[in-house]
């Protein structure tokens, strides 16, 4: 298995986890993060600021990786990525581009229904979609 590809793997790890530091340590601090079709991040404090931001109040998550591909320092990932908030799952279908550097997460780009999210969010925030 390529570096790439366990870099990214154990990156999932740490947000099945919701270890922070792992998360953020993977990345560089010049990252650009663009969850497609919001607005992109750009460096490791947009980043940190966006998570730490988002009002989710996430309090467990299961990343599962359907299929992952490498090749050199880019990994495709077709994942499900779940969250639990107020006690409830929201699961949302992702696939992910990670591009590396040096061993750390350069370029990150999901793509995903951002309605089919909005929609799980509010439930689990106990109102109703926009």
């Amino acid at each position: 298995m390529s570096d790439s590809k366990q870099q990214v793997l154990a990156f999932i790890d740490a947000w099945n986890l919701l270890d922070y530091d792992a998360i953020y340590a993977a990345m560089t601090d010049d990252i650009f993060y663009h969850n497609i079709p919001m607005e992109p991040c750009v460096g490791i404090d947009a980043v940190r600021a966006f998570f730490e931001g988002s009002g989710m109040g996430s309090d467990g998550a299961d990343w599962i990786v359907h299929h992952i591909v490498a090749e050199g320092d880019t990994v495709l990932t077709e994942r499900t990525d779940k969250f639990r908030i107020n006690g409830q799952w929201i699961a949302i279908r992702v696939m992910g581009t990670f591009e590396m550097r040096d061993g750390k997460i350069a370029k990150w780009r999901d793509y995903f229904d951002l309605a089919e999210f909005q929609n799980q969010l509010a439930a689990a925030m106990g109102g109703s979609a926009a």
